[in-house]
């Protein structure tokens, strides 16, 4: 349980990061699609390549189609995205939605747990995806509190809670029996489906750009490389 519970420490520590470059005034200026589409990349290629093998589809689609839609669902509940241009500057954030990022990290610790579980690999590339994808959500969730009048205290007392559930994630998945880890990484893979796609994807390509495409594309190949030096 070491492992997982230091990777999904590690995942933590991007939320608070996002905090952190969200206070250079040339970070929260920057037009993030480089960022978002590079994390879509990742995302996406971690899904196809890692979790889909090892989610029995066949037997857990009714879990893949879950997770996918769950996440569709709490994303336009919540509003909270990872925006790739300005329009963040004309958004508001309230309590509902920050609690809502917050508890959507259990899914992701869960996977990293389980995920390692499964196959060390599979853990150390959730992990990755999931801290590629939260560190421009991080970034996303200051600005949008500080445009909600939240004070700075509020907004990294928010991020730390929102990392915190990453490790009680972790934590709580060792009571998923293991009959069920490939259960479980099928609605994991079902979240990042949507995350990877009907979120960052979308936010990165608001409007053509070639840069972004090779974004993307470099994104995909990174699980595929870590795969590849640790095979």
């Amino acid at each position: 349980m070491t492992a997982p519970l230091i990777l999904s420490t590690i995942a933590m520590a991007s939320d608070l990061l996002g905090g952190v470059l969200f206070l250079h005034p040339a970070i929260a200026r920057m037009d993030n699609r480089y960022i978002v589409g590079l994390a879509s990349g990742v995302v996406i290629s971690a899904t196809f390549f890692e979790l889909l093998p090892e989610a029995r589809v066949s037997e857990n689609a009714l879990f893949l189609a879950t997770g996918f839609f769950l996440f569709y669902i709490l994303e336009k509940v919540v509003m909270l995205h990872s925006c790739g241009e300005k329009e963040c500057e004309s958004h508001t954030l309230g309590w509902v939605a920050a609690v809502g990022m917050a508890s959507d990290n259990i899914i992701d610790g869960i996977g990293i747990a389980v995920g390692y579980a499964t196959d060390p690999v599979i853990g150390v590339v959730i992990t990755l995806a999931v801290i590629i994808h939260e560190l421009p959500q991080g970034i996303t969730t200051a600005v949008l509190m500080k445009n909600s009048g939240f004070r700075l205290r509020d907004i990294f007392l928010t991020l730390l809670l929102a990392g915190i559930m990453y490790p009680a994630g972790a934590y709580l998945s060792r009571y998923i029996p293991e009959e069920l880890h490939a259960t479980t990484i099928a609605f994991v893979a079902g979240s990042f489906l949507y995350i990877g796609v009907g979120d960052l994807l979308t936010e990165a390509h608001k409007t053509f750009n070639i840069r972004v495409v090779f974004s993307v594309i470099g994104g995909a190949l990174l699980p595929l490389l870590l795969n590849l030096l640790t095979g």
